[in-house]
């Protein structure tokens, strides 16, 4: 799933980004807030893509808000390959 996820960098404040939550954190569903995409610096991406924000790994969930699946580190070179 990151092999295809974009890096998107850091949300800009200036551009149109869609609420970001942590996955076990609960919020309050807007229905008149319903898009079909979630935003990420302007860009519009489909419900189900996955982005990359440094290394944060995001889901774009049905209400059109991003969701934190977790964090991306990079594999570095002759070191070990994960935790």
């Amino acid at each position: 799933m990151t092999d295809h996820a974009p890096q998107v960098g850091a949300p800009d404040p200036e551009k149109k980004t869609s609420p970001i939550f942590d996955e076990d954190e609960e919020y309050a569903l807007d229905l008149d807030s319903e898009t079909g995409a979630c935003y990420f610096n302007d860009v519009a991406y489909p419900v189900g893509q996955y982005v990359l924000s440094g290394t944060e790994l995001l889901h774009c969930e049905g209400k059109g808000l991003w969701v934190r699946r977790g964090e991306v580190r990079p594999l570095s070179a002759g070191g070990p390959k994960s935790e």
